[in-house]
């Protein structure tokens, strides 16, 4: 078995994919106020929205507080995709490298690309339940709240 893996999921949504899309690219610092599961998340360095810019995470996985430092990697206008790199947090005491991608309009298509730091590391598929919940509560604030 490597150390590198993939993991997809896909969650069928009843809002427009468009609403991901804006929330992941440009106001993830929205998401707290939609979800549990992120306590905060801040702009560190460049501009919501933009490539290169670093966000900076604080969330509850496995009942426990975690961080995470990430720069945007890649976004995708056609694609409605948005790719995160963890740079920093408690995701790197288990991967040597972590992507996440947020994408696709209906389903939504939530991609991890990692790289284990050893054998008995799992696949990240406690980490891709959090973010089908905050998938959910996402789409469950938007069709309470729509505007």
């Amino acid at each position: 078995m490597g150390l590198k893996g993939k993991l997809i999921s896909q969650i069928d949504i009843k809002s427009d994919g468009d609403v991901f899309h804006e929330l992941f690219r440009e106001k993830p610092h929205h998401l707290a106020g939609m979800t549990d599961h992120i306590q905060n998340c801040d702009l560190h360095d460049g501009d919501w929205g933009k490539v290169g810019s670093v966000i900076y995470w604080n969330y509850i996985h496995d009942g426990k507080q975690e961080v995470a430092k990430e720069i945007i990697e890649a976004i995708d206008e056609e694609k409605k995709s948005v790719t995160f790199k963890v740079v920093e947090g408690d995701l790197l005491k288990l991967y040597k490298t972590f992507t996440a991608t947020v994408g696709e309009d209906n389903p939504v298509t939530l991609t991890f690309e990692f790289e284990k730091l050893s054998e008995d590391v799992p696949h990240p598929h406690t980490i891709m339940d959090v973010a089908l919940k905050i998938t959910k509560d996402i789409e469950t604030h938007h069709l309470s709240n729509p505007s």
